[in-house]
Formats: structure tokens, C-alpha cells, sequence
């Protein structure tokens, strides 16, 4: 039997299940069982609980056929646990390194009924909070163990149940469940107490409360938080029915102080209940305050909170949201004060300025008064460097499939040349630019427009994204400070606020974009359009390609295509292309380019050209190289899951893996996951050709695995998908088959 069983409740959490149980089965303490409760998530969530409970048998995967909901699906994990003591751990939260072995000698030293733990808050913007427990407990904490009657200021600790260890037994014997419906914490972690014959409390902190963004229960508005009141109905039910609790009749008054307190804070909280809600709301709270309150009355807080609660026990609900209405009126004045203090006098100065730019900005902004477009979509791809990547492929389809709607490309005054013939276009900066800006009904880039981009209404912004993440992409850089410098993630964050849907070419992408870039936007996981070209073209096409590239039909030709450095500008990795082609033999040909950040000089990538070498840089489509190609060497590039798509041998060099992953960091590892042979020095990517591992069956197999994980939805009709769904509306269109 373990000493700790975790139930993790899971449900649309694919974004930070990982942290999670990395947190519980990484701990320098192994006497622990995992019982994951997938509680029918639709996301990415089962893949990933079946990957941890085949590597890990400590991990015990449970699966329900229906979404029941967070309670009941605890219920069916406590009904599975086996360890003497049960720990909640909510699957998007995780544990703090090294606070399991310190947690275990409490429990072996004590064996309380119940153990408390501190937490912080850890916000989506990177910062943390401390929780209340230094205001709630100012003294020395001490190891020894309580009833709550003996401390009853305890009662004020957070009621979630992620923050307690509850002794099984006890918890058994008690009968007590997990209630359907939100706020379940509540009917749970105070009856927990109030029965418990040792409380004890450990002062450090063990959960990394995870304050998301967008998708948690605690910003989104609904009448689901009168559940509330049922919760707590069920609190006073316990103390009613077990007299014999510890102190119970004693600390009614504490508790009834503690669910005014509660329902007021649910009540204040603008992102919970909706304006129209509000009066209907504060009546529940009016009637279980006369329902509720003691007989001996009890202690109601000082200040502008024990007026609310006067005004509670009185019914006055205008002279209550009156109050509310000046209170938040004092704050937005006093966020106004400081932010012009921050600003100081360079507001009129700006004013005084009127270039040229401020004058087409102006321009913009009597646009956005006039009409949206409804036929207009506006495409623009790598910061406006032509017609390319994802977005292009959505032009093309929608061309075919929504003839009605006009597309528009933007592009740089310099790219104008290398745009196909008749594509209609203006050049970015103009005042043609900032017209289709403001009156386009659909905007679609792979990467975000500039801020001044207004959101419009009846307007649907489409974020295609050009790769799939291997180093870490968005609010993740917020770890990385060589990745980020210079990043405004408060920008960022409003940049992706506009977009309405984001594309993802695979599971590992929804679950990676859906925590760099959180927001309320809907994921289209479809496949990449651009790859449509790769699975659709012909063999007619891929030889007209390789003679246009000065291919030999007998030729073997590998495309080394590195990634940027954004960390070390300029630097390249060690790379003689002769050495590489005597392990080719002399049918060998070897295609070079540079990524297109930064590092591209004016007159090609510096890469040497002659004979069988050709730098290809400034060479476009990528896609037609990929055809082209017999093998891609890569190091952290996403063109490794694009080149998949063909099923041809994949190389990763990484010679600085190491460096790569402690600068820029990288969601998973591409010499643990490759999708392919692997070399991490120059002489062994030289040996992986002449020693043939690179067409060897451990290749294969390797790539065979990456294609099954990341390849699944490039069928060639991701395109078709998105056109459908975004311009037509309709179903984004079935599953793909297998990928074989």
C-alpha cells in the first residue's frame, strides 16, 4: 500500500497535464499511486494519461464512458485508491519540487486525520501570490496536531481539497463524498474538518494553484455559481446531522461568517455572475442569511465588509449595488491617476507630431467607421514576405470552394516581384493597406498583425501559425530570458486576443498554443494547409521540381535546413559540406538553406555554392524543396514535421542540444522523439551517411512513430477544412484515416 494516493480528475486540461504528473511521479519519494480519472475529456488529455500509464506503473488510468464532472469523477477515484493517505490534485495544477518527501515525514510523523498544506497562486502572467495563511495564522504553525474547535481561525484557509491529505481511513469511515455541481470543494473540505480528531498543518508551500486565463470555472459567467448555495446548503446538513462533531455547534457562527464572506466574493467577481444575474443572485444570499444565521447571532467583519453584510441582512439590494458602483468607480479613477503618472507629458507631445504614418493611422480609424466588407478577406504571411505558408494554401482552397470571397494579399513594397501572377494585392504602409485592414470581414495570417489592428465586430481574425513548437513559443519565453528579450507579452496577449480560431496540425500543437497563447479563441485541428502540396502532388510535378533544381534522376538529394538562434546571432553550426558529400558518394547533391529570421545575408545565406552544393535560401516554395528532397537534415526545425509528411528519411543534428534547451527551451526533446537517425557532433551526422543508419529499420521505425504522433491529420485537405469551416461555415470535415 503507498503512503499517498493522487486522484487527478482530468477534463480538457491538455495543456499543463504533463506539469502535473511530472510534479507527482518526479519527487525525490516514490511511495505513491497516480489514480487519473479521465472524466470523458475531448481534448488531447486520454492520450496523454495513456502514454504516462505505460511508461509508469505507478500511474492507474480510469476511464468514464460520461463528463461527470469534477466531484464525482474524485468520487470514482477515491473508490480506487489504495494508499493510506488520498491527496486531490486538480490536473492543470502541479506540486512544488521537493515537497514530497518533507509532506511524507509529517504524515509518518503525526498521522493526522487531515493535513493542511500552503499554496500560492501562480498566475497565467508568470507571477505568484501568497495565500492567506500567514494572515490567518500569524503565529508559529508548529507540528503538532488540532481540532478545529481548538483553532477555529482556521476555518478561513482556502475550502478547495487540493490543498488537504485526508487520511483514507477516516475519510472511509465518514462516509463523505464529492457533491455533483461547481464550488464541490466546499461540502467537502468543511465537513472533512469539522470531523476530523487531528487537523495538522504544515507551513510550506506544495501547490502551484494554477491561475488560468481563459477556460477556468472561476472567469467563466453563468448561472452555474448559484451551485453555491446548494454546496453550502449541504455544509449546515452536515452540522445538523453530526451534533457530535468536533465543536460543531460552536462553530456555526464561524462558518455562517465564512459563507457570507464566500457568497459575496462570488458575487463581486465581475468575470462569475453577469450583470442581469446580479439581483436574483444577492436574494439567495439575503434568504440563507435569514435561513442560516445562528441563533446567537455572530461576530459580522469590520469596515466596508461588515456594511455589506448589514445590507445583506436587511435585503438592500439597490443601497448594495450603489456601493459596489462607487467602490469601482474609485478604482478605475486610481488606475487612471497612475497610469498618466507613468505616462507623463509625452501624450502631447505625440499630438504634435502628425507624420505621415500618424496621418494613415488617422485614415485607418475613419475606416473602421465605415462598413465591413462582407466579401473581403485579407491574407499576409512572415510579416508580409509574399505569398506563402498556411495562409496561401487557405487562398488557394477558398478560391475553389467560396468563389464569393474576394482575397487580398498584403506584401512588402521589396516582395511585390516575387508574388504570383494576377494575385490581387497592396503594398503594406499605404493607405490602400490600412483601407482593407479596417474593412475586411476575414483577416488570415501565420503570424499576428501589427497592434494598431482593430478587432471588429461581425469580423473573424484567423491565426494559421507556421510551424509545429519544438522550442517553446509565446508566455512559455517568460521562462527563457534569452528568448525573450524584448518581448512585450501584455501586447502579445492582446494580439491574440483577436484571434477567433487557430490553427494546429496536430495534437502536440493544440495542447502547446493552447498554453503559450491562452484566450478564448477555437482551435482548428486539421492539419496544415500548406502541407496539402506535399500529399497532392504528382510524380510528374516532384521530377519537374528536381530538373528546375539541376537534379539527376539518379541523384540523392538532402535538403539541411537549420534553425535560428534567436539567442546567437549569426551563429551557424559546424558544417562542411564536402566532408558530407564525400559520405554521399558521387550521385549525392546537397540543397542548403538558412531560416528566413535575421541570418539571410542580402546576396543569399553565406552557405557555399558550386559544384553539387546549392544554397537555396532565398528559394521559393520550401514545399517544392521538400518534394525535391530525398532526406532532411534538421536540428530544432519545424520543417521536420512537414518533411514527415512524405515519409522520407529525417536526420537531426543537434549539436548544441544542450545550450539550444537551457537558452530558448523546447517542449520535447528531438534526440528522445526523433524522426530519425540522430547525430550531435559533426563526424557523426557525416557517419549516419556513410555507415547507411539513416535508411537504417531503427530510422524507419522512429519515423514511422513521429509520423503516427504528428502527421495524422495531413491527408491533403487541411485547406478544404478550414474553408469550410471558417468561410462557409460548415463542419471543419471528418477524421483522416490512418497514416499507415
Amino acid at each position: 500500500m503507498a503512503l499517498i494516493s493522487f486522484v487527478v480528475p482530468v477534463h480538457r486540461v491538455q495543456g499543463y497535464l504533463r506539469e502535473c504528473l511530472d510534479s507527482l511521479l518526479g519527487q525525490a519519494f516514490d511511495d505513491v499511486e497516480v489514480i487519473a480519472v479521465d472524466d470523458c475529456s475531448p481534448d488531447a488529455s486520454p492520450e496523454i494519461l495513456t502514454g504516462y500509464a505505460g511508461r509508469d506503473p505507478r500511474v492507474r488510468l480510469v476511464r468514464l464512458t460520461g463528463n461527470v464532472g469534477l466531484g464525482p469523477a474524485r468520487n470514482v477515484g477515491l473508490d480506487r485508491a489504495t494508499g493510506e493517505y488520498v491527496w486531490f490534485v486538480d490536473g492543470d495544477d502541479w506540486l512544488t519540487p521537493g515537497c514530497l518527501p518533507v509532506v511524507a515525514a509529517r504524515l509518518r510523523a503525526t498521522r493526522p486525520d487531515v493535513l493542511l498544506v500552503d499554496h500560492v497562486r501562480a498566475h497565467w502572467d508568470d507571477s505568484v501570490t501568497r495565500s492567506a495563511l500567514r494572515d490567518v495564522l500569524p503565529g508559529p504553525v508548529g507540528a503538532e496536531t488540532f481540532r478545529l474547535r481548538d483553532r477555529p481561525e482556521t476555518v478561513a484557509l482556502l475550502h478547495t481539497a487540493w490543498n488537504k491529505l485526508v487520511r483514507r481511513e477516516f475519510l472511509v469511515s465518514l462516509g463523505l463524498r464529492f457533491a455533483p455541481g461547481w464550488y464541490e470543494d466546499v461540502s467537502f473540505s468543511y465537513p472533512v474538518l469539522l470531523a476530523a480528531g487531528r487537523i495538522g498543518l504544515l507551513d510550506r508551500v506544495c501547490v502551484n494553484y494554477r491561475q488560468r486565463r481563459a477556460g477556468a470555472i472561476t472567469r467563466t459567467p453563468g448561472d452555474r455559481h448559484f451551485d453555491v448555495f446548494a454546496q453550502w446548503e449541504r455544509v449546515f446538513r452536515f452540522l445538523a446531522d453530526h451534533p457530535a462533531a468536533a465543536g460543531a455547534q460552536e462553530l456555526r457562527p464561524v462558518l455562517f461568517e465564512r459563507m457570507v464572506w464566500h457568497y459575496l466574493t462570488v458575487l463581486g467577481n465581475g468575470e462569475r455572475i453577469a450583470p442581469e444575474l446580479r439581483a436574483a443572485f444577492f436574494d439567495r444570499v439575503v434568504a440563507d442569511h435569514a435561513r442560516w444565521r445562528p441563533p446567537g447571532g455572530y461576530r459580522a467583519p469590520d469596515g466596508v465588509e461588515g456594511l455589506k453584510h448589514r445590507l445583506v441582512a436587511a435585503g438592500r439590494w439597490r443601497t448594495f449595488s450603489a456601493l459596489r458602483g462607487v467602490h469601482q468607480a474609485g478604482g478605475t479613477a486610481r488606475r487612471t491617476v497612475r497610469a498618466a503618472r507613468r505616462r507623463g507629458a509625452p501624450v502631447l507631445r505625440g499630438a504634435a507630431r502628425l507624420t505621415r504614418d500618424a496621418a494613415l493611422l488617422a485614415g485607418y480609424r475613419a475606416e473602421l467607421r465605415r462598413p465591413v466588407d462582407p466579401t473581403l478577406a485579407v491574407y499576409a504571411a512572415y510579416w508580409y514576405r509574399g505569398y506563402a505558408c498556411n495562409p496561401a494554401a487557405i487562398h488557394a482552397a477558398a478560391r475553389r470552394l467560396a468563389p464569393h470571397v474576394r482575397g487580398l494579399w498584403i506584401v512588402r513594397r521589396d516582395r511585390v516581384d516575387s508574388l504570383p501572377p494576377g494575385l490581387e494585392y497592396v503594398v503594406a504602409g499605404t493607405a490602400a493597406y490600412f483601407r482593407a485592414l479596417a474593412r475586411a470581414r476575414w483577416l488570415v495570417n501565420n503570424v499576428n498583425f501589427p497592434d494598431h489592428v482593430r478587432k471588429r465586430p461581425g469580423t473573424v481574425h484567423v491565426q494559421t501559425h507556421h510551424g509545429t513548437p519544438v522550442k517553446v513559443m509565446g508566455l512559455d519565453q517568460r521562462r527563457y530570458p534569452l528568448g525573450a528579450s524584448g518581448m512585450d507579452f501584455g501586447a502579445l496577449l492582446r494580439r491574440v486576443d483577436r484571434w477567433d480560431y487557430s490553427i494546429s496540425s496536430n495534437s502536440f500543437s493544440t495542447q502547446m498554443w493552447e498554453r503559450a497563447y491562452p484566450a478564448s479563441y477555437v482551435t482548428l485541428e486539421v492539419g496544415y494547409p500548406r502541407n496539402d502540396r506535399l500529399v497532392n502532388a504528382t510524380a510528374d510535378e516532384v521530377a519537374d521540381i528536381r530538373v528546375g533544381l539541376g537534379v539527376g534522376p539518379g541523384d540523392r538529394v538532402v535538403l539541411y535546413a537549420p534553425t535560428h538562434r534567436e539567442h546567437l546571432p549569426g551563429y551557424r553550426p559546424p558544417f562542411d559540406p564536402h566532408q558530407l558529400l564525400d559520405a554521399l558518394g558521387p550521385r549525392g547533391r546537397l540543397l542548403v538553406r538558412s531560416h528566413y529570421f535575421h541570418d539571410r545575408e542580402p546576396d543569399g545565406s553565406g552557405w557555399p555554392s558550386g559544384d553539387r552544393v546549392t544554397d537555396v535560401s532565398g528559394y521559393e516554395p520550401v514545399e517544392d524543396l521538400y518534394l525535391a528532397a530525398d532526406v532532411l537534415v534538421t536540428d530544432y526545425s519545424s520543417a521536420m514535421f512537414d518533411f514527415a509528411v512524405l515519409d522520407r528519411p529525417i536526420v537531426v543534428y543537434a549539436p548544441d542540444l544542450a545550450a539550444y534547451r537551457l537558452a530558448r527551451g523546447v517542449y520535447f526533446d528531438v534526440t528522445e522523439e526523433p524522426p530519425g537517425a540522430v547525430a550531435t557532433t559533426f563526424a557523426g551526422l557525416v557517419d549516419v551517411f556513410r555507415s547507411g543508419a539513416v535508411d537504417s529499420s531503427v530510422a524507419t521505425g522512429e519515423r514511422q512513430r513521429f509520423r503516427a504522433r504528428f502527421c495524422v491529420w495531413d491527408d491533403g485537405r487541411a485547406a478544404e477544412r478550414v474553408v469550410r469551416r471558417v468561410f462557409l461555415g460548415e463542419p471543419a470535415g471528418d477524421v483522416p484515416g490512418d497514416m499507415g
